[in-house]
């Protein structure tokens, strides 16, 4: 089941992130934002929304709790996102920078032909 990820505002304030059940209106696998300041600016961190207690991205907040709903915000909270409550790294590249046509000069090796039995 696919679900929609949402950065929101809750009524306590907070921001937080999370995946939106339509079935239960409510936003669950929730991350706490947070902005952190420092000399350069601004950070963000996601944090599981029961920290420190709970360690774990889970829990669930009715949708009924949400004063707005974030239409933009940067991608990389996505794949941020979605590293953390998966504990996997996403890449953002992808292989469509691979030149597989013209390999690179003296470095590079034909091996279509050793497929085909050359």
């Amino acid at each position: 089941m696919a679900y929609e990820i949402r950065l929101v505002k809750i009524i306590t304030g907070e921001m937080i992130l999370g995946k939106f059940d339509a079935a239960k209106n409510a936003l669950v696998d929730i991350a706490a934002l947070q902005t952190i300041p420092t000399q350069q600016g601004v950070q963000m961190m996601l944090l599981p929304y029961g920290y420190p207690f709970d360690q774990d991205f889970t829990g669930e907040i009715s949708y009924t709790h949400v004063l707005y709903t974030y239409k933009k915000y940067p991608e990389e909270l996505n794949t941020k996102y979605m590293e953390a409550i998966s504990n996997l790294t996403l890449s953002s590249g992808g292989l469509s920078g691979l030149n597989l046509k013209n390999p690179p000069m003296g470095g590079g090796s034909d091996l279509s032909g050793l497929i085909r039995g050359k």
